[in-house]
């Protein structure tokens, strides 16, 4: 696929960073840094410098990223009803849909293997709660309604053992998982870096309501599959949690998110339907590449079972 052909060779435009691997580690780097609490610096003007390098590398790449997707997104609809109907498809038709790994963590992996597949995911996480809350800077009142409703079962409903982020953090403790940049393959940090562009970056705005949007749209039948795996090597419900509720939660996210969020911009503004779509097309593309990947890895001294597609 094209769309892979560029996050295989990004970062080529820049000496220092010759490979997609060190661009998205860079890039994984810098995101940690400028997004965490921080106070103010007699630096300050350094640090503003080096963003300012970062950001045009970031943008070369999702720039980059878009142009190879555009034939993807030519012919999207600009009728909000139609758009709706195309989005909803790509559950079914998108790029890394139904991938046969989800299948194998259900009935096949072990327990270390499905915990070098959490530590990748939780390495590469950006942080749901935190991309819905830079979104929803300034949109329309429906979107912004729709976006803070998320945002608020993302915090547990204002209840702290509720909020989803501790609550993938515990499974991660419990399973003593050690994620680190360093040790995360390089597409499953392209992903986080690409999500977190979007959220950021305010030109880029439709394109992350289209790439949350898709992932609460896709993300439920994966979830299901990790909660039966973990289930089936006799992990406690407490582990399970964070998966078994995404599995269940998301559905419902996913269509109050297509009624009052897509559907309402798409009719305000029809051409914002083909950015909508860019986004939900790049991150299942980010998706697709994560599970090859972690196949690539898992199943190099391993013979699964071959699972067809749905």
């Amino acid at each position: 696929m094209f769309a892979a052909q560029r996050l295989a060779r990004v970062g080529l435009f820049s000496p220092e960073f010759p490979d997609a691997e060190t661009v998205h580690q860079g890039l994984a780097h810098w995101n940690h840094r400028r997004l965490a609490v921080q106070t103010p610096n007699p630096d300050w003007s350094v640090d503003l410098n080096n963003d300012f390098r970062m950001m045009r590398i970031e943008g070369a790449f999702i720039e980059g990223f878009r142009v190879d997707v555009a034939p993807l997104v030519a012919d999207v609809p600009s009728d909000p009803e139609l758009f709706i109907r195309w989005f909803e498809d790509l559950k079914f038709s998108g790029p890394g849909q139904f991938d046969q790994l989800f299948a194998w963590i259900e009935t096949e992996a072990s327990l270390e293997q499905i915990k070098w597949f959490l530590t990748q995911e939780a390495a590469g996480e950006a942080g749901f709660d935190d991309l819905v809350a830079m979104t929803q800077v300034k949109l329309p009142a429906r979107p912004k309604l729709e976006l803070a409703r998320n945002y608020w079962d993302e915090m547990g409903r204002g209840k702290e053992g509720g909020m989803h982020g501790p609550m993938l953090d515990r499974t991660v403790a419990g399973l003593g998982l050690d994620p680190s940049i360093s040790g995360t393959l390089w597409q499953s940090l392209a992903l986080a870096n690409t999500m977190t562009a979007f959220a950021t970056t305010r030109r880029y705005v439709y394109q992350s309501i289209g790439a949350l949007g898709v992932v609460e749209l896709t993300a439920p039948t994966r979830v299901a599959c990790v909660d039966e795996g973990l289930k089936r090597l006799g992990c406690t419900p407490e582990l399970r949690k964070y998966f078994a509720l995404h599995a269940q939660l998301d559905v419902e996210h996913s269509r109050a998110w297509n009624a009052e969020a897509l559907a309402p911009l798409v009719e305000a503004d029809p051409a914002c339907a083909r950015h909508i779509a860019e986004g939900a097309i790049m991150r299942l593309i980010c998706g697709e590449q994560c599970f090859e990947a972690y196949r690539a890895h898992l199943w190099a001294h391993a013979h699964p079972v071959v699972y067809a597609a749905e």
